[in-house]
């Protein structure tokens, strides 16, 4: 079987065919991945992987001929500079010492821009994960408190989601103990 990045010629025909259908009818790439994922049993973020993986690699004559008549393209990717993550950091951050959510920060300091908004929030996002002791001395210069980790943050999320469980059996258990001294009071009263 004569695959094209892990796919066979005839799914990566399949997904260009729909790439290229949806985009005609007015759909987002983020949209069309994530249907097109759900249909192939593929995650999103894979099916968005192999799409642009798949339009880098126009010296293969196979891909030549898929994409042949199709006016898909991929925008080149531009990562942040080192100078340039440091300026959205600190424009970020001095936005947070205001007292407004990560989102209105960005959305403030892109100026309403939705490419630069998106890729400074997953800059963003990616720093929390990957870089976190580079956004606490960020903060800490910005005289805001420190922002939690991404893994805090899911461990605070994992704990509240705990307490609610916990005090809904708890509830259903108060509920039922109550129902059985009712039952034992109205014996009683017999």
């Amino acid at each position: 079987m004569n695959k094209i990045n892990g796919y066979t010629e005839e799914e990566a025909t399949g997904l260009i065919e729909y790439i290229y259908t949806g985009k005609n009818a007015g759909k987002t790439l983020s949209y069309l991945f994530e249907t097109y994922g759900k249909e192939h049993s593929r995650a999103k973020g894979s099916v968005r992987n192999y799409y642009y993986a798949f339009l880098k690699k126009r010296e293969d004559s196979r891909v030549r001929r898929i994409l042949e008549g199709k006016d898909l393209s991929a925008g080149e990717i531009k990562p942040f500079t080192e100078e340039e993550t440091d300026e959205m950091l600190k424009k970020v951050l001095a936005e947070r010492k205001k007292g407004v959510s990560v989102r209105r920060a960005i959305i403030n300091v892109s100026g309403g821009d939705e490419k630069l908004m998106l890729r400074m929030q997953n800059k963003y996002r990616n720093l929390l994960k990957k870089q976190p002791e580079r956004v606490a001395r960020a903060a800490q210069e910005a005289g805001i408190p420190e922002e939690k980790s991404f893994l805090q943050r899911k461990l605070e999320r994992e704990i509240d989601a705990l307490y609610s469980r916990l005090a809904i059996d708890l509830r259903k258990e108060n509920d039922r103990l109550r129902a059985e001294l009712e039952k034992l009071r109205s014996g009683k009263e017999e």
